[in-house]
Order: structure tokens, then C-alpha cells, then sequence
């Protein structure tokens, strides 16, 4: 199965991140992907972590919704929209959530980040849980690939990376792993957690980024890709900007690698 993790560079303009991210899957699906996922905030990078309140949805309608809906079923895509504001329990936070939508159009899976982002290293500061509610659940669902194969996908978002624990917990074929890593965390540590996430969980590891300079100033290191579950690199995107990770799965190579080395059924813990 061929899939892509989309790369961007998301303002603050919403329509515009909408249509960027349309000619992507666009272009993911001429080149005959089955699966392409969005990175984090693919829809709004604002000036402020308070902008994503004016644009948030109620799950199940809304405009980023019906665009994620509309693309999966215009281009005969499974599309996971990387992250969108979902409406939280009070009106300062909003869910940092995940949305994958088979090629019907049909929404099959919901996932509310669990793990917030906090840093400071003196320069730069982030503290998502200012605008954030934490979701609380893993989640995976089904993935039926034309050749009839079925793939378990397990969701996640960026920060969720750094552990390890809830990956475990979804037992899955696939991992996703939309992302927005900061260009000084990227820099030294997003190719390193992917890798490690695919090698402990003899699993494929695809992680669309945000990677570039935003209009809020803020800078991220993107190099988006798709790790096999030996750790190898099968794509990755070396420039800052939009642009897809192509590659392609494959169902004998991941059963031969737990067969060789059957870790999985090894655990205690």
C-alpha cells in the first residue's frame, strides 16, 4: 500500500491552509497513494495559541470537517486530518484532534492528543495546555487496502512521540504521527523517537510535519518520513516547505520481521 505524509508550512489564514492542503492530497493520490495524513495544525498555524478558539468545530460538522470528508471522497483517499480545533468542555480550551475519513467520506476514527507540549529553554516558549484540553484515550482503527489487506492504524500526535508507553498500547501495523516539532527539538530528536518507535514496535512509523517558518514566527523542523519497522528510512522530505513522503508498505515484510524477531510476543510488561 502506498501512502504519504504530507508536509506544510500552515499560516493564519485558514482558506489558504485549506487549499494548500487539498492540492497535496491532490497530488497524493495522482501518484497512487492510498493513505495520506495531514500534519498537526494543518489547517491554522495562528499569530496566537488563542486563535485556535475562533475556528474551532463541534465534532461531526464544521468547515475543516466537511473539507477532510470532501477530499477523501473526491480523491478515493483514507486522508487523517493531522490535527483541528474540536470543541473542549469550557469555552478557553479546544481538543488537539485527529480525524481519519475512509474514501467514502465516512469519518472512522476520532483522537484527542493525550500528551501536551511544554518548553523553555530560555528563548522559546510553548505550554499547550494554555488553550488545550488533553484527550484521554488511545485509539487505532481498521484500514481496508484495495488489495484487500487490512492494516491496524494507531493515532497520535507529535508530543505524544516522546512516549513510548501508548504505542505499546496500540498494537499496531501502522503508526501516524502528524507532527509540529519546533526546528530546536526536531533538530535533535524527531528522526531518533520515530526510528525508536518503529523498532520497539516492529511496526511502519509514517509522520507528516510542519517544516518551515510561520507567520507567527515560529520556526519547525519538518522533514517529514516513513520508517519501516527495522528502522530504516523508506522516504523523507529534506527540505523546509509543502511537499509529500511517498512510499510504499509492505504486509510480507512486516509479518517476515515479527516472525524473525518476535519481540512482540516476548513482552513481560
Amino acid at each position: 500500500m502506498k501512502v504519504a505524509a504530507i508536509q506544510m508550512v500552515s499560516g493564519a489564514g485558514l482558506q489558504a491552509n485549506l487549499a494548500t492542503a487539498r492540492g497535496l492530497l491532490a497530488q497524493a493520490a495522482q501518484q497512487g497513494c492510498e493513505l495520506a495524513v495531514l500534519p498537526e495544525y494543518f489547517c491554522l498555524m495562528g499569530h496566537a495559541d488563542t486563535d485556535k478558539l475562533a475556528v474551532r468545530e463541534a465534532f461531526g460538522g464544521g468547515a475543516v470537517q466537511d473539507f477532510l470528508a470532501g477530499a477523501a471522497r473526491e480523491f478515493g483517499l483514507w486522508v487523517v486530518g493531522g490535527t483541528l480545533p474540536v470543541a473542549a468542555a469550557d469555552e478557553q480550551h479546544v481538543r488537539n484532534t485527529s480525524l481519519a475519513f475512509a474514501p467514502s467520506g465516512e469519518c472512522v476514527a476520532r483522537y484527542d492528543k493525550i500528551h501536551l507540549f511544554r518548553f523553555d529553554n530560555g528563548r522559546e516558549r510553548y505550554d499547550e495546555s494554555r488553550v488545550i484540553e488533553a484527550g484521554q484515550a488511545p485509539v487505532a482503527f481498521s484500514l481496508q487496502a484495495r488489495d484487500g489487506r487490512s492494516w491496524r492504524v494507531g493515532m497520535s500526535v507529535c508530543y505524544d512521540l516522546r512516549f513510548p508507553e501508548l504505542y505499546r498500547a496500540l498494537d499496531a501495523d501502522l503508526l501516524l504521527v502528524p507532527s509540529a516539532f519546533t526546528f530546536t527539538t526536531g533538530q535533535a530528536h524527531w528522526e531518533l523517537l520515530l526510528r525508536a518507535r518503529a523498532v520497539e514496535n516492529l511496526a511502519y512509523v509514517l509522520a507528516p510535519a510542519q517544516g518551515g517558518m510561520h507567520d507567527n514566527g515560529r520556526r519547525t523542523w519538518g522533514h517529514s518520513m516513513l520508517v519501516d519497522p527495522w528502522g530504516q528510512l523508506l522516504a523523507q522530505r529534506q527540505d523546509e516547505g509543502p511537499g509529500l513522503a511517498v512510499g510504499q508498505l509492505d504486509a510480507a515484510r512486516l509479518a517476515q520481521l515479527r516472525a524473525q524477531l518476535p519481540a512482540l510476543d516476548h513482552r513481560v510488561l
